[in-house]
């Protein structure tokens, strides 16, 4: 799996630079603004690549998933237990990040918004090679 510069320029032109407020604000919140967020995140996969139907469907349903339900904080929980000095703390003492709410919010948000570029980014490269 290779990911080139064009992929990485669809990704942020799709995620940030077509992003709208409405997109940004709501898409946690209900399925409909999600959708549209992942339909215009698709656009410049489509133009850049012309790739396969099932390839475009990966893309597009994995955008969907990974943003309306935030899937990235749970990453974020995950990879805490990967650290041999980490104790086991309830979702609970966990933000809306996935960090647990001792870290600083600022960076909390960050790290939560890496991840979620890396799981878009992999994937997309995955279905792009792959399909």
């Amino acid at each position: 799996m290779i990911i080139t510069s064009a992929q990485l320029l669809a990704h942020l032109l799709g995620d940030y630079f077509l992003q709208s407020g409405w997109m940004a604000n709501n898409k946690t919140k209900r399925c409909w603004p999600a959708f549209v967020h992942a339909v215009v995140y698709s656009l410049p996969f489509l133009l850049m690549f012309q790739p396969s139907l099932e390839a475009m469907f990966v893309i597009m349903s994995t955008h969907f998933l990974i943003d309306r339900w935030r899937l990235a904080r749970y990453v974020a929980y995950a990879k805490e237990f990967l650290s041999p000095y980490s104790t086991w703390r309830p979702w609970s003492e966990h933000s809306g990040t996935g960090y647990h709410k001792d870290t600083p919010p600022f960076l909390s948000v960050w790290l939560m918004i890496l991840i979620d570029n890396t799981m878009h980014i992999m994937i997309n490269a995955v279905a792009l090679t792959c399909f």
